[in-house]
């Protein structure tokens, strides 16, 4: 021990000895003693005064206990949330699928339905490539001469036609739209039967020429190919008259077509491989 220093103190043994006894003791008669012994009615009181206190700390510690239960549960959610999010991206990956597939299905079923009412020879396609712009007057579809494709083939849509081939590859041909300046189709007026030829234009206009002033269309007129020049079979839609400009000082009035087939969105046609039979809009 160093100089200066206090001795430290040492516990009383006794003590010890005579608080363990008495705790001894103690025990002893409580289990003994009746429920109406001292002791259990001591420990009763003991109980009463110290309830309130008791109930104090445990309410004062439930935010604790539950702010810890949060803390848990937060790493849990955060888990259990990104899994249902991922769950959530996959149904929702999975249902563009299934849309996708039915709406394909229904362009499809379109497209047959029409060819078979008019019992056409037809070779179904996929557009690959569509016009860049409004002077761009072709579309160019997945079929070519390992097809069977030949230039001059009509190309029909489920709305209506659409053009000829123009340009035939091994597996892909160029088809020339009806809205091109190049393209002309005779056709008539469902209603008034009169004919005339219908020509696209170099901003995509369309026009029906030659028609006669006595059998003048009026606008919402259904216009459809006559079958004349055994090129296009008869009765295929080629659009609606939109306007009708009858001035004097021309030989022939100014008759505005608009096209139903949608160009820009199209993705499926049948190319027409045959000969058009005069008169019933077969193909042989």
């Amino acid at each position: 021990m160093r100089i200066g220093q206090p001795e430290p103190k040492r516990g009383n043994p006794r003590l010890l000895v005579i608080l363990v006894a008495v705790s001894l003791v103690l025990v002893t008669v409580y289990f003994r003693e009746g429920e109406s012994g001292p002791l259990h009615g001591a420990r009763e009181v003991t109980l009463a005064v110290t309830a309130p206190v008791a109930r104090l700390g445990t309410s004062l510690a439930r935010p604790f206990g539950a702010f810890g239960e949060f803390v848990e549960g937060l790493g849990a959610s955060r888990e259990r949330l990104e899994v249902l999010e991922e769950q959530n991206e996959e149904l929702r990956a999975r249902l563009a699928e299934l849309e996708e597939a039915r709406q394909e299905n229904e362009r499809l079923r379109a497209l047959v339905d029409f060819a078979e009412e008019r019992k056409f020879a037809k070779l179904g396609a996929r557009v690959i490539r569509r016009p860049v712009s409004i002077w761009e007057g072709v579309i160019v579809v997945d079929r070519g001469s390992e097809d069977g494709v030949e230039p001059g083939m009509p190309v029909i849509a489920a709305q209506g036609l659409v053009g000829q081939v123009a340009v035939v590859a091994k597996d892909s041909c160029t088809v020339r739209l009806l809205t091109d300046q190049q393209s002309g189709v005779a056709a008539i007026v469902q209603s008034t039967r009169a004919p005339g030829v219908v020509r696209g234009s170099v901003s995509g206009e369309i026009e029906m020429e030659f028609v006669d002033r006595a059998l003048l269309p009026v606008v919402g007129d259904v216009v459809i190919t006559s079958g004349l020049g055994g090129v296009y079979p008869t009765g295929i839609v080629v659009g609606d008259v939109t306007a009708v400009d009858d001035r004097r000082g021309e030989l022939y009035p100014r008759i505005s077509v608009e096209s139903r087939v949608p160009i820009d969105r199209i993705e499926e046609v049948f190319i027409l491989v045959g000969t058009a039979a005069a008169g019933d809009g077969e193909i042989e």
